[in-house]
C-alpha cells in the first residue's frame, strides 16, 4: 500500500521506474526475495507474464527486447533463478539484444555471509552482461534503473543485470521520477557515405549482407529502395532473414548454417562487401573462413553503432559507426553509377536463392520435413516463426521465406530451448497474429513446461516438434568425427500430443507427410495452444544429407 506522505518502497519507486520507461510487459518467475516488487506490480499498468523456469522467462523477455528494440524486462528471485536465467542473459549478449534482468538479491545485512541463496551477481554476470550491478541505496534506483535503459540500448545491445536486496526494496523513501530515457543515434557522415559511393561505383562484383539489431522497419524499406536503385545483391546474415523481403529481386538468401554453396561462392567472389549491423561471427563467416583475417581480400565496409565493434576481427577498409536505422535513411542520398555493370549478377543471385529453397529435397523416411515447412510457407506466409537450435532448424531457415519485418526469432548463440517461449513472448505482444514454434525433440524439452504458460493466458501458439530421437546436431558431429560410435546423443521421447492434451492444450501427431496439413488446421480450429508431433527419421538429418552418408564418409576417409 502506498503512504500519503509522498514516501514510497524501494519496490515502488523501482516498478514506477519501468512504467515512466514505457515498459509495458514484464516476465518473471516469483521469489520471496523481491516481495516489495510484486506487490507494486498489483497496482501498476504492467502486464506482468507468470512463468515456470528463469530460463523460459527471460527468453521470453529476450524475444521482446528483439521485436520492440526496447529493453524486454525480466524477474527472477537470487541464486538458482538468477543462475537458471543465465542462458537467456547469453543470448542477449551474442545476439546484440536490449534486455534488463532484476534478481532478488539478500538483505544488506547478510551481505558476504553465504547467505540462503546468495551470489556477487557482478561476479556471476560481469563478464556476459554490458553491465552487472546491486542497488544498495532506494533513493538511487531512478539514477540506477535510467541508466541500465540506456546501458541495454545505446551502441551494441545487451544485457543488464541488476540485484536488488530485498530490505532495500522495503525500505521507504522520497524521491523524483527519472525522465524516460531516449535512445541515442550514431549516424554516419557526410564523408563517409561519399566515400562509400566512391568504392560503389569502382566496384564491378558489390554485395550488401545485413545483420544485427538496431533495426527497424523503415530502415528495412530504406534498404530495399537503394537495393532496387542500386540493382545490388542483398544476403542476411544468421537468423536475420526478415531483413530483406525474400520476394525482392536483390535477395539473394542468407548466410548461416547450411548455406547456399551458390551464395557463398558469390561473397567470396565479391569485389566489394558492405556489412551492415552485424559482426560477421562464427556461423554467417562459416567459421571465419569466408572472408581474410585480418584484412579481407575484398574492399570491406562494416558499418557498426558500436565503434569497439569496428576493427575488432576484420580490418575494414571503410568503417562507419551507425546504427544500422540511421545508415539505412542516409543510403537515400548515395547515386548509382550510370551503368550497373552487376545487374546480371543481381538477378542470377536472387534465381540462385528461388532455386534453393523452392522444393523440398528428397528425404528417407515416411516424412519429409521439407515438404512441411514448404506448405507452411504457402498456408501461412505471414506466419511469425520462433525457432531454438538444432539440425531441424535448417529446414525452417531454408524453405520457410521472409517477406516482413519481425517474422522469425531465433537465438544466434545457438541456443536450445529458445522457440517455445519465444513464441509464448511473442504471442503474448502480438496475440491477433499466427506465431508458429518449430522445435525439434531435445529442444522442446529444454523448455517444454513454458507450454503451460502458453495456456495459462490463452495463447493459442502452434508448436512443430520434430521428433527424431536423437540430439540430432551431436549425433551428426559425432558419425562425423567417430563414425558408429554411438554414445550420450539417443533419446527416449514421450507422446507430445499427449503431452499438450496433459497441459490443457489441443494435441496431434504426424507420422505421415500427407497427415501434417490436417494436423496443422485442427490445431487451428482449436483456438488452444497446441502441439503437433512429427515423427522423423533420425536417418533424415539435414536437407543435403543424411547419418548413413555421413557415416560412410567418414569411414571411407584416412584415419590421422
Amino acid at each position: 500500500m502506498r503512504a500519503n506522505d509522498g514516501s514510497r518502497t524501494g519496490g515502488e519507486i523501482l516498478i514506477d521506474q519501468l512504467v515512466v520507461h514505457g515498459v509495458q510487459h514484464v516476465f518473471c518467475v516469483p521469489g520471496e526475495s523481491y516481495l516489495a516488487a510484486l506487490d507494486a506490480f498489483h497496482d501498476s499498468p504492467i502486464q506482468l507474464t507468470v512463468c515456470r523456469q528463469e530460463g523460459g522467462a527471460t527468453m521470453m523477455a529476450e524475444a521482446h527486447g528483439k521485436a520492440t528494440g526496447r529493453p524486454g524486462i525480466m524477474f527472477c528471485t537470487r541464486g538458482p533463478g538468477a543462475t537458471n536465467a543465465s542462458p537467456g542473459i547469453h543470448i542477449a549478449q551474442q545476439d546484440s539484444t536490449p534486455l534488463i534482468v532484476f534478481v532478488g538479491q539478500v538483505g544488506r545485512d547478510m551481505k558476504e555471509r553465504e547467505a540462503f541463496q546468495e551470489l556477487d551477481y557482478r561476479a556471476v554476470f560481469g563478464t556476459v552482461a554490458k553491465w552487472a550491478t546491486e542497488i544498495d541505496d532506494p533513493a538511487r534506483i531512478p539514477e540506477i534503473v535510467s541508466r541500465a535503459f540506456y546501458t541495454a540500448t545505446s551502441g551494441r545491445p545487451g544485457p543488464v543485470v541488476i540485484a536488488l536486496p530485498e530490505d532495500m526494496l522495503r525500505e521507504r523513501v522520497s524521491i523524483a521520477d527519472a525522465l524516460p530515457y531516449e535512445q541515442v543515434e550514431t549516424w554516419p557522415g557526410l564523408t563517409d557515405m561519399a566515400k562509400l559511393q566512391k568504392l560503389l561505383w569502382a566496384s564491378k562484383q558489390p554485395m550488401i549482407l545485413l545483420g544485427g539489431s538496431r533495426w527497424s522497419e523503415a530502415a528495412c524499406a530504406a534498404v530495399a529502395r537503394f537495393a532496387e536503385r542500386f540493382d545490388i545483391p542483398v544476403a542476411t546474415s544468421f537468423r536475420r532473414g526478415p531483413l530483406m523481403n525474400a520476394d525482392h529481386p536483390s535477395y539473394a538468401g542468407d548466410l548461416g548454417i547450411g548455406p547456399n554453396p551458390k551464395l557463398l561462392a558469390r561473397v567470396k567472389a565479391a569485389d566489394l562487401l558492405v556489412l551492415v549491423g552485424g559482426r560477421l561471427g562464427e556461423m554467417p563467416s562459416q567459421g571465419y573462413t569466408l572472408l581474410d583475417i585480418p584484412t579481407p581480400r575484398q574492399k570491406f565496409v562494416h558499418v557498426h553503432p558500436a565503434v569497439e565493434e569496428l576493427g575488432r576481427v576484420y580490418h575494414p577498409h571503410l568503417a562507419i559507426n551507425a546504427a544500422p536505422t540511421e545508415f539505412a535513411a542516409a543510403l537515400e542520398g548515395l547515386q548509382p553509377p550510370n551503368e550497373i555493370s552487376w545487374r546480371d549478377q543481381t538477378k542470377q543471385a536472387h534465381a540462385d536463392y528461388i532455386a534453393w529453397t523452392e522444393k523440398a529435397t528428397p528425404q528417407p523416411g515416411a516424412v519429409n520435413f521439407g515438404e512441411i515447412i514448404v506448405w507452411l510457407r504457402e498456408r501461412v506466409p505471414d506466419a511469425i516463426l520462433c525457432n531454438g537450435a538444432g539440425n531441424f532448424t535448417t529446414w525452417a531457415q531454408r524453405f520457410f521465406r521472409f517477406h516482413k519485418f519481425g517474422q522469425h526469432y531465433a537465438p544466434q548463440a545457438g541456443s536450445m530451448g529458445y522457440g517455445l517461449p519465444a513464441a509464448v513472448g511473442i504471442k503474448r505482444l502480438h496475440p491477433e497474429k499466427t506465431v508458429l514454434c518449430v522445435a525439434g525433440d531435445g529442444d522442446f524439452l529444454m523448455n517444454g513446461q513454458e507450454f503451460m504458460t502458453a495456456v495459462q493466458y490463452d495463447l493459442p501458439i502452434v508448436v512443430i516438434v520434430m521428433d527424431n530421437g536423437t540430439y540430432g546436431t551431436i549425433r551428426m558431429h559425432q558419425e562425423r568425427e567417430y563414425p558408429g560410435r554411438i554414445s550420450g546423443t539417443d533419446l527416449r521421447n514421450p507422446d507430445f500430443a499427449a503431452y499438450a492434451k496433459a497441459f490443457g492444450g489441443f494435441g496431434a501427431t504426424v507420422e505421415k507427410t500427407a497427415d501434417f496439413a490436417r494436423a496443422f488446421e485442427d490445431c487451428v480450429k482449436s483456438g488452444k495452444p497446441s502441439i503437433i508431433h512429427v515423427k522423423v527419421d533420425q536417418n533424415a538429418i539435414t536437407p543435403m544429407t543424411t547419418l548413413d552418408a555421413i557415416r560412410e564418409k567418414s569411414m571411407a576417409a584416412p584415419r590421422k
